[in-house]
């Protein structure tokens, strides 16, 4: 009895391990174990119920899985027509739309041709289906031509120009003004006869005395000479000494650790090991004390932070989304309404004319570079995606991203830090900048993507309608990649504003009731005095402000709400806009696999 029980335990906690390891990959799923035959049929009953979960962001796509593709080079030999032959799914593909292909890039079609089945189940319903009315099933015919007025455009980005914002041809005074400011700059100068204007600039005023350099190097050379002869006499005296010892010792290297030591770390990174634990430092330090920074001492509070402002209330403060906006955003595209231009978007793909989901047809796709064809591997498979309406042009993406994987395994991510992105049939790197996932308008900025934790990611990237699946791969220095977060498209709204906030603290020298005498915050008066209107807070609930400034040395008289306590920290919020770097790479190499090799272990494991 005592034998079945233990085998019945041992069952149970095998059962509870492998469920445990199933749920990583498949949360929904539960094991059935099979011992008697009613198992067998609750296993049958459950396969059969089993239904096929739709792909929203590949189904409102049309889309298609090459069954055959041909590369047609043109008369140059640079580009060329690929066409690919295959099934349409999803949607009905129009021929004016533009297509994607993952890893090389966005092309236009010049037309599509249709054929019958080539896997027909029934031979007449097939030729039918297609609109085809005649009984050689090898006929094929253009199903559509692209019309160039109505064709999606290639364009990307915004025409830049430089000189748009400019100030206007100065008038007739400013140029007065600026004639008489240089001639009261020109003053008159004592040079030799027959020399130049541009010769008379070089001519110092007065000529300096060389007499003291002069003697100031010979004092300098008789003063290394005397140190130069204390040295030798140094080193004779200690080399003497050692001779006496020299014959009763002898020299041999030793490795510490022994070979297998020296063998670890010759396949070890120093360089990177030294990174990672300075990032990770890092990253725990900003966890500890968030935003907390140092005044600096050489540079005034007022110049080192002149770009910051404070605010009342960090949720209802106003804050002009447009103001002192960078150059990369006359490069991109803003929708006045995102919601409503995408509900017209995904009802025009359902009524478009042209083939039908379930036709075999035949795309030519022009302006294929031969080079991409030439790199392409024998047996990969080939995709093909329909992009719809504005997905070819660039704009600022906000992605929710969380962490994956075990919570031992993940490094901190720093802000703007290279990452792989797959957005939908997009592949593509960049560099985003993390904030926090709230309501309102205004998110306080991440530096780190911090282990267990759900973040926003915006950065400039093309244009994709939601819902629309995410992940995002760290990129190793052997070129694999390792998978960090997942999530999904959140918004395209470059007017989210993300604010950078620092935190400068100070401690009080002397407390009467309600009033303090704080330093440490600031070093001089000027600086009290610039930030004197921004609201000053404590670590213990208090609110105040600066009432006037104390002495020379940046010490200052505040006033707050209630008490403060000895042990207390004042501190002072200060916010800046912060705005993604243009580093978007269309171009990436796909991964080996969808899995990096640690995960296979753990599968495999």
């Amino acid at each position: 009895m005592s034998i079945c029980i233990i085998i019945c335990q041992k069952r149970h906690t095998a059962k509870q391990q492998v469920q445990k390891d199933v749920l990583r990959w498949l949360p929904d799923e539960k094991i059935i174990t099979l011992d008697k035959i009613g198992d067998g049929l609750t296993f049958l009953r459950k396969v059969g119920s089993q239904k096929q979960r739709a792909v929203i962001q590949r189904d409102r796509r049309p889309h298609m899985l090459a069954e055959v593709a041909e590369f047609m080079p043109d008369d140059e030999g640079s580009t060329g027509t690929l066409k690919v032959s295959g099934f349409v799914r999803g949607c009905p593909l129009s021929v004016n739309s533009l297509v994607h292909i993952p890893g090389w890039g966005d092309f236009q079609m010049s037309h599509i041709e249709t054929t019958s089945d080539p896997h027909p189940l029934d031979k007449g319903r097939a030729v039918r289906d297609c609109g085809m009315e005649t009984d050689d099933s090898d006929t094929t015919r253009v199903l559509a031509k692209a019309d160039p007025r109505i064709q999606e455009s290639l364009q990307s980005e915004n025409s830049l120009d430089p000189m748009e914002g400019e100030q206007t041809w100065p008038t007739e005074e400013e140029l007065d003004e600026a004639k008489e400011s240089l001639e009261a700059k020109r003053r008159v100068k004592r040079v030799p006869k027959g020399t130049s204007e541009y010769q008379a600039a070089w001519i110092p005023d007065e000529l300096k005395d060389d007499d003291d350099d002069d003697d100031d190097g010979e004092t300098d050379e008789n003063s290394e000479e005397e140190i130069i002869k204390m040295n030798e006499a140094n080193s004779d005296g200690e080399s003497s000494r050692g001779d006496e010892d020299a014959d009763d010792y002898e020299t041999i290297t030793v490795t510490e650790g022994g070979v297998d030591a020296q063998r670890y770390d010759d396949k070890m990174d120093l360089s990177e090991e030294q990174e990672t634990l300075k990032k990770i430092k890092e990253a725990r330090t900003d966890s500890q004390f968030p935003d907390e920074i140092d005044t600096p001492h050489e540079t005034p509070a007022r110049v080192r932070f002149q770009k910051y402002r404070g605010l009342q209330s960090f949720r209802t403060s106003p804050w002009d989304p447009c103001e002192n906006l960078p150059v990369e955003y006359s490069r991109i595209f803003q929708f006045a309404n995102f919601d409503r231009t995408k509900k017209r978007v995904l009802k025009d793909s359902k009524e478009t004319e042209g083939a039908m989901p379930g036709w075999y047809v035949t795309l030519h796709i022009h302006g294929v570079p031969q080079h991409l064809w030439a790199a392409r591997r024998s047996g990969h498979p080939l995709v093909v995606y329909v992009l719809l309406p504005h997905e070819q042009k660039m704009s600022l993406l906000n992605i929710v991203l969380k962490r994956t994987g075990p919570i031992e395994n993940q490094k901190p991510i720093k802000s703007k830090e290279q990452l792989v992105f797959h957005i939908g049939h997009r592949r593509f790197k960049a560099c985003p900048i993390f904030s926090q996932h709230t309501n309102g308008t205004k998110h306080k900025y991440e530096r780190y993507f911090q282990p267990e934790a759900t973040v926003v990611a915006s950065l400039f990237a093309p244009i994709m309608f939601p819902p629309c699946s995410v992940m995002a791969y760290s990129e190793m220095k052997d070129g694999s990649q390792e998978l960090v977060a997942t999530g999904s498209v959140l918004s395209v709204n470059p007017n989210r504003i993300v604010a950078k906030r620092v935190v400068l603290s100070g401690h009080p020298f002397k407390i009467h009731k309600r009033s303090a005498v704080v330093r440490f915050m600031f070093f001089n008066p000027e600086d009290v005095t610039w930030f004197k209107p921004v609201e000053l807070r404590t670590k213990h609930g208090r609110r105040g402000h600066i009432k006037e400034s104390l002495g020379t040395h940046g010490h200052m008289k505040c006033v707050f709400d209630g008490q403060l306590k000895s042990q207390d920290t004042i501190l002072m919020n200060l916010y800046k806009r912060v705005f993604p770097k243009w580093t978007y790479e269309p171009f990436v190499n796909a991964p080996p696999s969808l899995f990096s090799n640690r995960l296979t272990d753990e599968v495999m494991e």
